[in-house]
């Protein structure tokens, strides 16, 4: 599962996030930190509320909770999600292969960008891929934004 604070990171550099069936989020720095919540159309769904977007809540799980705005959740994106946000981002660059190795317990995610080799590790291939992902979306910002 995605770790918050690098679902933070990917955030806070400007991964957006526009709410989908089975998306997982997190609600921090709340009494509901610990919990993780999907998108699904019988429970949890993304709507507008007074021109915001929000996150609303209907039947018995979150009973208390009717809705919470969008930008107070973070988006815990899946394996999937962020290995396309990685490939679409490199190819925007030119940039066609990729993989991602496991051995010794940790996954690894090698691309090439610029004639450099990089690698990123990490225990779960979700953190491999959020890494890369994350150094490209930060090379792709010009030194006064970094």
């Amino acid at each position: 599962m995605m770790d918050l604070e690098m679902a933070r990171r990917l955030r806070d550099a400007g991964l957006e996030w526009k709410p989908q069936e089975g998306d997982r989020f997190a609600v921090p720095d709340s009494a509901l930190q610990d919990r993780v919540f999907f998108i699904n159309e019988m429970a949890v769904m993304p709507e507008i509320f007074r021109g915001f977007p929000v996150i609303t809540f209907h039947g018995t799980p979150e009973w208390a909770l009717d809705y919470i705005l969008q930008r107070e959740t973070i988006w815990l994106p899946s394996e999937a999600q962020l290995r396309a946000q990685l490939a679409a981002r490199l190819a925007a660059r030119g940039v066609t292969v990729y993989d991602l190795l496991f051995a010794d317990d940790e996954y690894t995610c090698r691309f090439e960008v610029d004639g450099e080799g990089l690698a990123f590790t990490a225990p779960d291939a979700e953190g491999a891929y959020a890494a890369g992902l994350l150094y490209v979306m930060s090379s792709e910002k010009g030194p006064a934004e970094r």
